[in-house]
């Protein structure tokens, strides 16, 4: 009679398999610590190190929306015409630019519908504008770009609209927006007695100790860093939202880049649990209007597909 024997796992072996399994595949953890396939499942299962984390779900997730009482004017006030370049139809184009601006959908309907009644091509309108510009502005070789996108009153139409709406949800969701939010004093506190750099940085090392030592809050999946660069990415769209026309939107304090920054990092570290996970990270970065370096985006790719 043949006894099959468990193979007793130390505490040293399943800390050391769920430390691996944060930078390999199963298999490869399996191979590298030299236990059966089936003992890493089982140690990284039971763990549960590597499930959505709820507590850090439920952290960093906006204010929900509350309702309001607020009641739109029944017309819209067009803003005032204005005679600035002297060129009527440039003037005429700049004005329904104006309208469009302010979000209201009935003003924006109106100003587009206005624009398809004008005889000049659009086109030849940006020129003008931008003759005028050069003009105007004979020492300033960047005054020209004022007028880039001039003509396109579509474009403008869509991200005034969707900044109204954005402007209506800040309003929902925050008494004020410009505010440090709960998450940011989190940062601030986490990071606090840390020196910066003469740019004003944190050290990437040093700030990802510091977060490191509030596992309760940490994302333990692909996931859940998803999920977080969501809440500062729409925290950031709110305040640019209301940010005032000339003025300059609010990002928050440098701790909290330095923590989005260390998610970003985790991009790179943490195993996808699956291939559809892997795929849906791939995608949202390939979809992500942050400004990813080819340099960073690497590491994060190699993770993914490795």
């Amino acid at each position: 009679m043949t006894t099959t024997m468990k193979q007793r796992v130390s505490e040293e072996q399943r800390r050391r398999v769920l430390d691996l399994r944060r930078r390999m595949s199963l298999r490869e953890v399996a191979i590298e610590t030299g236990l059966p396939l089936g003992t890493v499942k089982t140690l990284v299962s039971r763990s549960g190190a590597f499930r959505d984390n709820p507590t850090h779900h439920a952290y960093f997730t906006l204010p929900p929306v509350r309702p309001s009482t607020e009641r739109r004017p029944s017309v819209p006030t067009a803003p005032p015409q204005k005679a600035v370049t002297g060129d009527k139809e440039v003037d005429a184009l700049l004005w329904l630019r104006t309208c469009i601006k302010t979000g209201d959908e009935r003003l924006v309907a109106t100003a587009l519908e206005a624009s398809k009644r004008i005889a000049t091509p659009l086109k030849e309108l940006e020129d003008r504008f931008a003759a005028y510009l050069r003009a105007a502005n004979p020492d300033n070789p960047f005054a020209t770009f004022a007028s880039i996108g001039f003509a396109n009153l579509e474009r403008l139409a869509l991200d005034s609209l969707q900044q109204a709406k954005d402007r209506v949800e800040a309003c929902a969701r925050f008494d004020d927006v410009n505010l440090d939010t709960e998450q940011e004093l989190f940062c601030m506190a986490a990071l606090d007695g840390l020196e910066r750099d003469r740019m004003g940085f944190y050290d990437k090392a040093e700030a990802a100790e510091r977060f490191r030592a509030h596992p309760d809050l940490l994302p333990q999946t692909l996931a859940d860093c998803c999920h977080e660069l969501d809440f500062w990415n729409d925290l950031y769209r709110l305040r640019r939202a209301c940010c005032p026309p000339g003025g300059y939107t609010y990002e928050g304090p440098t701790e909290a880049s330095a923590r989005s920054w260390f998610v970003e990092g985790l991009l790179a570290e943490i195993r996808p649990r699956s291939r559809e996970e892997a795929k849906t990270v791939f995608k949202k970065l390939m979809g992500e209007k942050r400004n990813y370096q080819l340099a960073d985006l690497d590491p994060v790719i190699n993770n993914l597909v490795g």
